[in-house]
């Protein structure tokens, strides 16, 4: 799993000066379709039982998942250096990754090719992991937490400051909907005149926290969690990495992270033909 840096950039009409060249970082383009990871020969593994019990354990819990369950855990703590490395090959790396940080450690998120299979780890200040286990779900329970624990109510400012122009008024959007809990509500920065000023601002009202998320599909997504509770900034970059749509999402878990149910269903389809191979 990786280490990613996720920067707010603004974009919309108006918010960058014609001539201005843009820097945003590189990132895979195309579009990201499932592959099977490479698969050992049968005889190479098979005393690997400990990696496919626990496949198993993952085949059973995407097979019997269904909307709204709460994921499922799978601990890989006491598996041998073997078994590790034949369950880290054969999950591979999806479309999402995260990061979240705290003083103490860092949980590090990654989706497997099987969507909704996620690996999840925690790390200390040392760079040793602490605990490592498989969720098997829409989205890690960590990753819900987070979003939720932020500052719950929004201070609004009274300032004139010179180009800003919709800011106050987005900061006010965002501030009638933090409470409203059962209802996701998205705004699209990119369709209003959005100024520099404009975002500087709200950065700075909203803040940062130290979780952010990596959407690979087509182009990419970047997910900021801001320093307000459930207040994500959500900006989506073509296959070329151009900035093409900048929204502020206020809700548990932006939508664009989470795994379908249909494609839950679907991975337990592939998983266990992998495991028919193995065995």
């Amino acid at each position: 799993m990786k280490d990613f840096p996720i920067p707010v950039s603004l974009i919309g009409p108006g918010s960058q000066p014609e001539e201005e060249q843009l820097n945003y970082m590189q990132m895979p383009g195309g579009m990201n379709t499932f592959q099977i990871p490479l698969l050992p020969e049968p005889e190479d593994v098979r005393d690997l039982i400990a990696a496919r019990e626990i496949l198993m354990q993952a085949y059973h819990a995407l097979q019997n998942y269904q909307e709204g369950d709460a994921p499922v855990c799978i601990d890989l703590t006491s598996l041998d250096h073997e078994n590790l490395q034949l369950l880290n090959q054969l999950l591979g790396e999806g479309e999402v990754s995260a990061n979240i940080g705290s003083d103490s450690h860092t949980i590090q998120i990654q989706e497997s090719v099987y969507a909704g299979l996620w690996r999840v780890r925690f790390v200390d200040n040392m760079g040793l992991i602490v605990t490592d286990h498989i969720e098997v779900g829409h989205v890690p329970t960590a990753i819900g937490v987070a979003g939720r624990s932020g500052i719950k109510t929004l201070v609004l400012k009274e300032e004139d400051i010179p180009g800003v122009i919709n800011a106050p008024a987005i900061l006010a959007e965002i501030a009638e909907h933090m409470d409203k809990l059962d209802v996701a509500h998205v705004i699209n920065l990119t369709l209003m005149p959005f100024t520099p000023e404009d975002g500087m601002y709200v950065d700075s009202v909203l803040g940062r926290s130290k979780v952010s998320l990596l959407s690979r599909g087509y182009g990419n997504c970047r997910i900021t969690l801001t320093a307000m509770s459930r207040v994500w900034w959500v900006q989506f970059f073509n296959s070329t990495d151009t900035p093409i749509l900048n929204t502020i999402e206020i809700n548990d878990i932006p939508e664009v992270a989470l795994a379908a149910i249909e494609d839950i269903q679907d991975s337990a389809v592939r998983l266990v033909d992998v495991i028919k191979w193995i065995s």
